[in-house]
Protein backbone atom coordinates (compact mmCIF):
# COMPACT_ATOMS: atom_id res chain seq x y z
CA UNK A 1 0.00 0.00 0.00
CA UNK A 2 1.44 3.36 -1.04
CA UNK A 3 1.49 6.13 1.52
CA UNK A 4 0.24 9.55 0.64
CA UNK A 5 2.73 12.38 0.89
CA UNK A 6 1.81 15.56 2.66
CA UNK A 7 0.86 18.55 0.55
CA UNK A 8 2.17 22.08 0.52
CA UNK A 9 1.15 23.80 3.82
CA UNK A 10 -0.41 26.62 1.81
CA UNK A 11 -2.68 24.08 0.11
CA UNK A 12 -6.21 25.40 0.43
CA UNK A 13 -7.75 21.98 1.07
CA UNK A 14 -5.34 21.22 3.94
CA UNK A 15 -5.89 24.64 5.50
CA UNK A 16 -9.66 24.32 5.12
CA UNK A 17 -9.68 20.86 6.72
CA UNK A 18 -7.59 22.15 9.61
CA UNK A 19 -10.02 25.05 10.10
CA UNK A 20 -13.06 22.73 9.99
CA UNK A 21 -11.53 20.37 12.53
CA UNK A 22 -10.64 23.29 14.80
CA UNK A 23 -14.12 24.77 14.47
CA UNK A 24 -15.64 21.39 15.41
CA UNK A 25 -13.41 21.19 18.50
CA UNK A 26 -14.25 24.76 19.43
CA UNK A 27 -17.98 24.15 18.96
CA UNK A 28 -17.78 21.17 21.32
CA UNK A 29 -15.96 23.25 23.95
CA UNK A 30 -12.45 21.86 23.61
CA UNK A 31 -10.08 23.99 25.67
CA UNK A 32 -6.66 25.52 24.98
CA UNK A 33 -6.84 24.92 21.22
CA UNK A 34 -3.41 25.39 19.62
CA UNK A 35 -2.48 24.96 15.96
CA UNK A 36 1.14 24.66 14.87
CA UNK A 37 2.47 24.75 11.32
CA UNK A 38 5.04 21.95 11.52
CA UNK A 39 5.60 21.67 7.76
CA UNK A 40 9.25 22.73 8.11
CA UNK A 41 9.91 20.35 11.01
CA UNK A 42 7.92 17.29 9.94
CA UNK A 43 7.99 15.11 6.87
CA UNK A 44 4.61 13.53 7.66
CA UNK A 45 2.17 16.37 8.38
CA UNK A 46 1.71 20.11 7.96
CA UNK A 47 -0.51 21.05 10.87
CA UNK A 48 -0.55 19.83 14.43
CA UNK A 49 -3.74 20.63 16.32
CA UNK A 50 -3.60 20.22 20.10
CA UNK A 51 -6.61 20.63 22.37
CA UNK A 52 -7.80 19.70 25.84
CA UNK A 53 -10.90 17.69 26.67
CA UNK A 54 -12.06 18.09 30.25
CA UNK A 55 -12.87 14.41 30.88
CA UNK A 56 -13.05 11.00 29.20
CA UNK A 57 -16.69 11.56 28.15
CA UNK A 58 -15.68 14.92 26.70
CA UNK A 59 -12.81 13.25 24.79
CA UNK A 60 -15.30 10.74 23.32
CA UNK A 61 -17.60 13.57 22.23
CA UNK A 62 -14.70 15.45 20.64
CA UNK A 63 -13.49 12.30 18.88
CA UNK A 64 -17.00 11.70 17.53
CA UNK A 65 -17.16 15.24 16.19
CA UNK A 66 -13.75 14.90 14.52
CA UNK A 67 -14.86 11.65 12.88
CA UNK A 68 -18.02 13.38 11.62
CA UNK A 69 -15.99 16.15 9.96
CA UNK A 70 -13.58 13.66 8.42
CA UNK A 71 -16.48 11.64 7.02
CA UNK A 72 -18.37 14.68 5.72
CA UNK A 73 -15.29 16.03 3.96
CA UNK A 74 -14.37 12.62 2.49
CA UNK A 75 -10.91 12.98 4.02
CA UNK A 76 -8.48 10.09 3.94
CA UNK A 77 -7.45 9.18 7.47
CA UNK A 78 -4.44 7.10 8.38
CA UNK A 79 -6.00 6.31 11.71
CA UNK A 80 -7.75 7.28 14.87
CA UNK A 81 -5.96 6.14 17.98
CA UNK A 82 -7.83 6.29 21.22
CA UNK A 83 -8.27 3.81 23.98
CA UNK A 84 -10.95 4.39 26.61
CA UNK A 85 -9.28 5.64 29.74
CA UNK A 86 -6.05 6.68 27.99
CA UNK A 87 -6.79 10.39 28.20
CA UNK A 88 -5.50 10.93 24.67
CA UNK A 89 -7.07 10.80 21.21
CA UNK A 90 -5.12 11.16 17.97
CA UNK A 91 -6.68 11.65 14.54
CA UNK A 92 -4.14 11.43 11.71
CA UNK A 93 -5.54 12.93 8.52
CA UNK A 94 -2.21 13.16 6.65
CA UNK A 95 -1.83 16.94 6.38
CA UNK A 96 -3.53 17.58 9.73
CA UNK A 97 -2.84 15.64 12.89
CA UNK A 98 -5.12 16.28 15.87
CA UNK A 99 -4.24 15.45 19.48
CA UNK A 100 -6.91 15.85 22.14
CA UNK A 101 -5.76 15.20 25.69
CA UNK A 102 -7.11 15.38 29.21
CA UNK A 103 -5.67 18.25 31.30
CA UNK A 104 -3.32 15.88 33.17
CA UNK A 105 -1.93 14.40 29.95
CA UNK A 106 -1.64 17.82 28.34
CA UNK A 107 0.54 18.96 31.26
CA UNK A 108 2.49 15.70 31.35
CA UNK A 109 3.38 15.43 27.65
CA UNK A 110 3.61 19.15 26.76
CA UNK A 111 3.42 18.50 23.01
CA UNK A 112 3.78 22.20 22.23
CA UNK A 113 7.29 22.19 23.68
CA UNK A 114 8.32 19.34 21.34
CA UNK A 115 7.47 21.64 18.43
CA UNK A 116 8.80 24.85 20.00
CA UNK A 117 10.28 26.05 16.71
CA UNK A 118 7.00 25.60 14.81
CA UNK A 119 4.92 28.60 13.80
CA UNK A 120 1.64 29.11 15.66
CA UNK A 121 -1.40 29.47 13.39
CA UNK A 122 -4.46 31.55 14.21
CA UNK A 123 -7.04 29.16 12.75
CA UNK A 124 -9.89 31.63 13.24
CA UNK A 125 -8.29 34.08 10.81
CA UNK A 126 -7.88 31.62 7.94
CA UNK A 127 -10.09 32.76 5.11
CA UNK A 128 -11.16 35.88 7.00
CA UNK A 129 -9.19 38.23 4.74
CA UNK A 130 -10.75 36.77 1.60
CA UNK A 131 -14.24 36.98 3.11
CA UNK A 132 -13.75 40.63 4.08
CA UNK A 133 -12.43 41.49 0.61
CA UNK A 134 -15.38 39.72 -1.04
CA UNK A 135 -17.87 41.51 1.24
CA UNK A 136 -16.23 44.86 0.52
CA UNK A 137 -16.29 44.21 -3.23
CA UNK A 138 -19.95 43.18 -3.03
CA UNK A 139 -20.84 46.34 -1.09
CA UNK A 140 -19.10 48.53 -3.64
CA UNK A 141 -21.00 46.99 -6.56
Amino acid sequence: MATKRKTNPQDTAARQLMKQLCQALDDKKAEDLVVLDVSKQSSITNYLVIATGTSEPHLRALRGELRRIVKETHTDVIGVDSEDGSGWTVVDAFDVMVHVLTPDNRRRYRLETLWGDAEAVNWKRIGATRKKAAAKKSAEA
